[in-house]
């Protein structure tokens, strides 16, 4: 298993990912939008996106981490935003290792920690992120307000 920082030269290989991903939470798909998207968020350092790979070097998952910061803290924090692997490759341990590359750049960065969010119905997510060490905050309200 490989994991790999995400350059502009990986793009044809993560966005049929990214897509996946986003259809799994119920986007049209846009390959085209898709593709300048993530090609904005690498070129312009928005973001950190890392690939795993099998041993054969094809590409079976992605994370994508958005940089925050924590006033209270004083120190630099990351949303894991995106999380996903290829059906044909769960349950074999791209999930973890691509959280765990996440962690050591948390780690690197000298950053307080990781967030996420995920959908209640989100089941491999919800019993996913536990097992790495992930705790669900029960203690406070989670509002979004949407821009129309």
């Amino acid at each position: 298993m490989i994991i790999q920082q995400v350059k502009i030269e990986h793009l044809d290989e993560l966005v049929p990912l990214f897509d996946a991903y986003r259809v799994f939470y119920k986007k049209d798909s846009d390959k085209e939008a898709e593709k300048e998207f993530l090609s904005d968020r690498i070129r312009n350092q928005e973001s950190v996106i890392y690939i795993s790979r099998n041993e054969d070097g094809l590409a079976t998952g992605f994370v994508q981490l958005y940089p925050l910061f924590s006033s209270t803290r004083m120190k630099r924090m990351w949303l894991l935003n995106d999380l996903f692997v290829d059906p044909d490759f769960r349950g074999q341990g791209y999930s973890k290792a691509l959280i765990e590359q996440s962690k050591s750049l948390c780690r690197e960065t000298d950053a307080c920690g990781l967030m996420l969010e995920t959908d209640k119905d989100n089941h491999i997510g919800n019993q996913l992120y536990p097992a790495t060490d992930f705790e669900l905050d029960k203690d406070h309200n989670f509002f979004f307000w949407e821009a129309n």
